[in-house]
């Protein structure tokens, strides 16, 4: 597994399993199989009800918990000063840890403003080692500023709506200028057909491995970071192949034309989640 460097000076595992939206006990041995087969970075939140699962998942694979990164985020209803520490604290008693790897704010729900106490109050709970990292998800430049501008510190990792399909260009270039490591969410793109496209068909055909290879690929060499996940460990463990090949200029030239600009981002200026 390759890691990319944080601004805070730890490294995070570049492929990492999205867990939504499993839960229960078929969740959690479809997330022990998933480590065992070589994920070391698994990303889970308060809102999608499945931490438990993740935490039995820890318990139950062969790798030791300090051996794999554990993701989760703030859900809006824990936001604002006090509730960030109870949402946290919620987070680690369900998963059954000591710690996690990173924390992110899930989304910004700009209408109540809680996001800059919640940024505030992650890096006091990080200073207490109740967790390693401290980031956001779903940020744009403007929120992004605004917690820099109290603070003083950016977001080492911002994850964000992103695949070829919603190429989110001008975020990334605000990430890459101020050192934060952009993650993609849904980087396979269920929705906007990604891997149905006959161009990311033909690419794969043409270097012999899936469609969905191809498009953590893609987003490996743009120097992005992906959490993905599939009810099919076999599925699971594939995702993991994409370090021993490399797509020519020409194909990610290709890749980088289905862009389709904003069209199908969930706007964080309006989207909310509680």
């Amino acid at each position: 597994m390759e890691t990319m460097a944080l601004l805070d000076g730890g490294k995070m595992p570049v492929i990492g399993l999205g867990t939504s939206p499993h839960k229960g006990r078929a969740a959690a041995e479809l997330f022990a199989a998933a480590i065992d087969s070589g994920h070391r970075l698994i990303d889970t939140a308060a809102q999608y009800g499945n931490e438990a699962a993740v935490g039995e998942a820890l318990r139950a694979c062969s790798v030791p918990r300090e051996d794999v990164w554990v993701t989760t985020k703030i859900a809006g209803g824990d936001q604002g000063r006090g509730s960030t520490r109870s949402g946290l604290e919620g987070s680690l008693r369900r998963l059954g840890v000591d710690y996690v790897d990173l924390t992110l704010i899930h989304w910004p729900n700009p209408s109540v403003g809680l996001y800059r106490e919640t940024w505030q109050e992650l890096l006091q709970l990080q200073a207490e080692g109740k967790t390693r990292h401290v980031g956001v998800s779903n940020f744009l430049p403007e929120h992004l500023q605004q917690i820099h501008a109290d603070t003083g510190v950016w977001p080492s990792v911002n994850q964000i709506q992103l695949n070829p399909i919603i190429a989110r260009r001008q975020l990334c270039a605000f990430h890459r200028e101020h050192g934060i490591v952009t993650q993609a969410w849904r980087p396979l793109g269920p929705r906007e057909n990604l891997l149905e496209q006959v161009l990311v068909e033909n690419i794969a055909k043409e270097v012999g491995r899936s469609e969905a290879q191809v498009v953590l690929r893609w987003a490996l060499q743009h120097s992005l970071t992906a959490v993905a996940v599939s009810s099919q460990p076999q599925r699971n463990a594939q995702n993991l192949e994409v370090f021993d090949f490399e797509l020519s200029t020409e194909q990610m030239t290709a890749l980088d034309r289905l862009d389709t600009g904003e069209r199908f981002v969930w706007d964080p200026r309006e989207h909310e989640e509680w």
